[in-house]
């Protein structure tokens, strides 16, 4: 059948976009289905992704087609006694981002249901679950009925998109990566809610990344895919936030799965990088304010840091880690063990090697996208779809920005298996260290804005009496 509605074929409607028109929902609806039922060629879905891509759509279209792509597989079902307590949060991708790993454990800890849908690394970007496999045992693999099992023990699940989630998503997403439409945006902001509709929470908290790192590397741009992604998922029903952060520089002083999971670890036990327990705090604070279980992200920022704190959110990571497949002895070493024990389950690279500082100097950044690229070649990324990585492989960053630092003096430790570290490699790393003769400084905060939905409350009532550093809230216009 290659009709999308009377007299409108599907090279019609394609041209029909092209020519910079308006699609009908009808239209967009006739699309993704024959989308998931494959009846279009690929190169007529491969000419759509383009026309979307260099002549958009409106606040209308992205939502018509975020609406259809969700309901192009399976919806998730919960009990009604969920429904104010269903949350997620989604990044956009960055270079040490394990947020997720203690977020979600954390947010369950306050009486929160999260059934976080997660991905794999993409570029140079980490994912979530290629970390989270670095334990031994963990499965991301869990059907719905499954899923729901998880939160009714736990209160949280991190797991992957199951074949009959979003479907369409599936096939469009694969071939925007070879189409060269990955940064169109309605074509994110449908992939990245679609998903989220599907799952059925009350409540998501996007952290959305620019600088020289990022999908995007502008702040306008950022500010305008948020404002973008906070309008859609309003009017679909989900109270959606987003957090504008930066990502020049890693987050937190670990980079690579295993090591990733190490840091997250520090951060349940509520020490660790400050960046990364800021972050974790302030996306969970404003979870808790979106489902009304904090007056203002002052307040939920503070019921999280004391979970913290207090264990709490650290045991329900343990509880997750046995219920996804991991050995109750594995996970109790993982998570109460010695930095020692834990290596001995995750395990460790082959070999280690450290790099000095080639001046004296103030540190003004460390470039993370150098990084993530050397890292990439020794085996922690992908070149193609289903590309066995090496959990392993990674860096630790021995400084900090701001810090004073001694020509010769370590700043980056990489580990590594085979292939070994290449001079041309070690260049590039010691490039990404931006040293100046300045005095020593405190970093500045990662969030740089918070965007709200339209008519939100005010900033002061937002903030609390904590407030957000140097955060500034902007009303969605979209």
């Amino acid at each position: 059948m290659d009709r999308t509605g009377p007299g409108s074929s599907f090279p019609e409607l394609i041209r029909k976009k092209r020519d910079g028109e308006k699609l009908l929902d009808e239209e967009i609806r006739r699309f993704v289905r024959a989308v998931t039922r494959g009846e279009l060629q690929e190169g007529q879905m491969g000419a759509m992704l383009m026309a979307i891509r260099l002549r958009g759509m409106d606040p209308d279209e992205t939502l018509t087609l975020t609406r259809e792509m969700a309901v192009s597989g399976r919806v998730l079902e919960w009990p009604d006694s969920w429904q104010r307590r269903l949350v997620d949060k989604h990044s956009t991708g960055g270079v040490g981002d394990k947020v997720s790993l203690p977020l979600a454990p954390a947010l369950a800890a306050c009486g929160c249901k999260v059934p976080m849908i997660s991905g794999r690394g993409l570029g140079h970007t980490g994912g979530t679950l290629d970390k989270l496999e670095s334990v031994p045992g963990f499965n991301v693999s869990q059907s719905p009925e499954q899923m729901k099992c998880i939160l009714e023990q736990v209160g949280c699940c991190i797991v992957g998109q199951s074949e009959d989630l979003v479907p369409a998503d599936k096939v469009l997403y694969g071939l925007r990566d070879v189409t060269a439409t990955v940064d169109s945006l309605p074509l994110i902001t449908a992939s990245i809610l679609s998903k989220k509709a599907a799952e059925k929470v009350s409540a998501l908290v996007l952290d959305v990344k620019f600088g020289s790192a990022a999908l995007y590397t502008s702040l306008d741009s950022a500010r305008t895919l948020a404002q973008s992604l906070v309008s859609v998922g309003n009017r679909l029903g989900i109270c959606t936030v987003a957090m504008l952060s930066r990502m020049d520089g890693p987050l937190g002083q670990r980079v690579g799965h295993s090591l990733e999971v190490l840091e997250a670890l520090q951060c349940l036990e509520g020490r660790g990088p400050a960046d990364l327990h800021h972050l974790v705090t302030t996306l969970g604070g404003s979870v808790l304010w979106q489902c009304g279980e904090a007056g203002s992200v002052g307040q939920g920022a503070a019921r999280i840091a004391a979970t913290l704190a207090d264990g709490s959110a650290l045991g329900k990571f343990q509880a997750m880690l046995q219920a996804q497949g991991v050995e109750a002895g594995l996970a109790q070493a993982l998570c109460t063990g010695t930095e020692e024990q834990r290596y001995q389950v995750l395990g460790r690279a082959r070999a280690q090697e450290e790099l000095p500082a080639a001046q004296d100097g103030t540190v003004q950044r460390v470039e993370a996208l150098p990084i993530a690229q050397v890292l990439h070649e020794l085996g922690a990324g992908r070149t193609q779809k289903g590309q066995p990585i090496k959990h392993h492989v990674g860096a630790e960053l021995l400084v900090t920005v701001g810090q004073r630092v001694a020509k010769g003096s370590p700043w980056i430790r990489i580990h590594y298996d085979t292939p070994e570290l290449s001079n041309d490699q070690r260049r590039t790393l010691q490039g990404a260290l931006v040293l100046a003769g300045s005095e020593p400084f405190a970093p500045s905060c990662k969030v740089a804005e918070i965007i709200l939905p339209q008519g939100s409350r005010s900033l002061e009532e937002l903030t609390g009496e904590q407030g957000l550093g140097s955060s500034q809230a902007l009303l969605c216009s979209a």
